[in-house]
């Protein structure tokens, strides 16, 4: 079986993806090639390609939404709405098409995890969890963002993303745990959703420390 290569950090439906079509064009060609392909996106025009992406074995799509608020969602990107992100999922999901809710990146004190899933739990196989991973010049413009408009957060982040406390994803995972319990939802730190049945209610895939299973890589 053969794997498409992937990207993470680049959507393949920007908005001009409408008017020039280069992913559909892209998976015709792969169309029957037995390809497994994973698609990461913000947007819903996902949807004007469900037919071709439901005939590739084992395909998933994954939508980031990691805030109900569409004020808070606005001003950290430009894709589409969340209510349309989730009306985008239940329709592969209920194509057959394996889906899965990137709560990501987890903004401390502002995302709320727990609504995320409660409004992504029927139409997804997975919920991925990661946390806001501060690197290069998106630093500096994301703490003046949160002392601008949360200025009662300023301290958490500082201790977080200058003096390296963890205690707070820590908590987080305590907290995640006992409420997936409390749903009936299994909490994992890896991901194996792909051997469940896609009608099966989803995992909780915990990605907070993904930067010690990195250094422990490279050991």
């Amino acid at each position: 079986m053969r794997e498409a290569p992937s990207a993470s950090v680049c959507d393949p439906y920007q908005p001009l993806e409408e008017r020039y079509g280069r992913t559909r064009a892209l998976l015709e060609e792969m169309a029957g090639s037995g390809c497994e392909i994973s698609i990461a996106t913000r947007s819903d025009l996902v949807l004007r390609d469900l037919d071709l992406i439901r005939q590739f074995p084992n395909a998933r799509v994954s939508w980031s939404i990691n805030t109900l608020d569409e004020g808070f969602r606005s001003a950290m990107d430009r894709g589409v709405p969340v209510e349309r992100r989730l009306a985008a999922m239940k329709a592969f999901h209920d194509a057959g098409v394996r889906t899965t809710c990137l709560i990501s990146p987890i903004f401390p004190g502002i995302t709320d995890a727990r609504e995320v899933i409660l409004a992504a739990r029927d139409r997804c196989n997975l919920v991925w969890l990661e946390n806001l991973d501060l690197r290069g010049d998106y630093k500096p413009r994301v703490l003046g963002w949160i002392a601008e408009n949360h200025p009662e957060l300023s301290g958490l982040y500082d201790a977080i993303y200058s003096h390296k406390d963890r205690s707070c994803w820590h908590q987080l995972d305590e907290e995640m745990r006992a409420f997936c319990e409390e749903q009936g939802l299994e909490y994992l730190r890896a991901d194996d959703s792909n051997g469940r049945p896609p009608d099966a209610p989803p995992i909780v895939a915990n990605c907070f420390f993904h930067e010690e299973v990195k250094k422990s890589a490279r050991k």
